[in-house]
């Protein structure tokens, strides 16, 4: 019952967390409840039959509440709003933003170890977070790091499948193909095909979704090297842990850029499981499609100028301000500008959610990085003038619940400043990132037995005569 008592400090730790000194207590006291066993795998053995027990406890005694109406609008609208999914690792509240395991944002910049004191938090110790509900201590993120460097190797015929294409394909195809061809030593297909009991299907999936999001950072920077540096690899330093060799392997070795790189690959982690790609990786993995085969899946969602390419897209839009309006523009001009892309029949790029109606945390905490590192960037402060800029224009318009920046707004102009400016290139960061989150909940599917996911879909007509005999 460890997991429990662990949730319930959480619970506990969130209603306290506005006083530091209490904050400091509470993360002694998370450690202090964390196992000493560094090994991860050995954690979730401990985990999985107790979360097995629930679930099978929860749907006989409550499997037949509601919980909600579904409405046309609803069904018309993209499944906007309906509650249809479980997912374990993270929950986006409307107003609140992301919790990982119940943490915000804040909360998990404060608690979980670092690279160095006061720094940005380690992918490795969100990703024990998310599998476990616990917060690690910096021996367990270390030997997780650790784990994932012996399992970063990516055999030849990867990158060859990728030169196959022309350099000149999108970075998002590119790194998408190499996705896929690393489906070619998928642990899980093997015990499938050899019978294995269904029981068991979460640990092969456990071992595909650890490899993978080891070896994902060696095919993106491949890519980014390929494309943009004449296809001059620079190797993993397993010295480094999982967002600073990133950074290192894409060619940008300033503590600066690794720091945001931990910070980057932390926040676009997860965001539940109803967006494009995490509900992708979900519903095709549901058909006992391995992990190598969903995550493709999803990349080939993030890609879309809807979700992931969005980040590319904002940056684009920055430029080509400064491009007609020069660097010191005043905040009328910019408001010009802004009216001028809406009454073209354009989208300011990086602001609303289709969740959120407040300002997106994941913004908050990269402004707060660029306070810290980069205050006087002439496009940080664009940014920071289109955040009072932009957001009264859009409700002035009438037609957007939330007019306030997201993660989008921002993570392009970090990335430029500190030299990675190729903006067409940056959905393929967001899909490192989405690793860790799509395929810690994939372990959960596979280890809580999740059915194949089957909506029921009408037709129109079906809509307006029930919607006559509802009249």
């Amino acid at each position: 019952m460890a997991f429990f008592r662990s949730l319930t400090a959480l619970s506990k730790l969130r209603s306290r967390v506005g006083q530091q000194s209490n904050l400091r207590n509470s993360v002694r006291w998370l450690q202090m409840q964390s196992s000493s066993d560094l090994d991860l795998q050995s954690h979730l053995r401990e985990l999985i039959p107790e979360q097995q027990d629930r679930l099978k406890k929860f749907k006989a005694e409550h499997g037949k509440v509601q919980l909600g109406n579904i409405t046309v609008d609803m069904v018309l609208g993209g499944m906007r709003g309906m509650t249809g999914l479980l997912w374990e690792t993270s929950l986006l509240d409307p107003d609140e933003g992301i919790r990982f395991r119940g943490l915000s944002i804040p909360e998990c910049q404060k608690l979980l170890p670092a690279a160095k004191p006061d720094g940005e938090p380690l992918p490795e110790g969100l990703l024990w977070l998310l599998l476990t509900g616990k917060v690690p201590n910096k021996e367990q993120v270390d030997a997780l790091s650790k784990e994932l460097q012996s399992r970063a190797i990516v055999p030849d015929y990867v990158y060859k499948a990728i030169d196959v294409l022309p350099v000149t394909s999108h970075p998002m195809t590119q790194f998408a193909t190499g996705v896929m061809g690393l489906q070619v030593q998928s642990e899980f297909q093997k015990a499938y095909e050899k019978g294995i009991h269904k029981s068991k299907y979460w640990e092969p999936t456990y071992e595909d979704s650890l490899n993978l999001i080891a070896r994902v950072p060696l095919v993106a920077s491949y890519v980014y090297r390929r494309i943009y540096k004449d296809g001059h690899i620079i190797p993993k330093d397993d010295s480094l842990d999982y967002g600073g060799n990133f950074s290192h392997m894409l060619g940008f070795d300033s503590p600066q850029m690794q720091e945001l790189m931990r910070l980057y690959v932390t926040i676009h982690s997860d965001h539940e499981g109803g967006n494009v790609s995490a509900h992708t990786g979900h519903l095709v993995a549901s058909a006992l499609s391995d992990p190598y085969l969903s995550f493709a899946a999803a990349l080939n969602g993030l890609a879309g100028p809807l979700h992931g390419l969005a980040n590319q897209e904002v940056l684009l839009w920055i430029k080509s301000v400064v491009d007609e309006c020069g660097e010191n523009i005043t905040k009328e001009q910019l408001k010009d500008y802004v009216w001028k892309t809406l009454n073209s029949g354009k989208v300011v790029p990086g602001f609303g959610h289709g969740v959120l109606r407040k300002t997106d945390p994941r913004y908050t905490c990269q402004r707060e990085f660029a306070l810290k590192h980069l205050p006087d960037d002439p496009l940080f402060q664009l940014v920071s003038n289109l955040y009072e800029v932009v957001p009264p224009i859009l409700t002035e318009l009438g037609k957007v619940k939330n007019p306030w920046p997201n993660v989008d707004a921002h993570s392009g102009v970090l990335l430029n400043y500190f030299g990675l400016t190729e903006a067409r290139y940056f959905t393929v960061l967001f899909g490192v990132s989405r690793s860790l989150g799509i395929c810690s909940q994939l372990i959960w599917d596979r280890a809580l037995g999740l059915p194949l996911e089957r909506p029921k879909s009408v037709t129109l007509k079906w809509l307006e005569d029930y919607c006559k005999k509802a009249a």
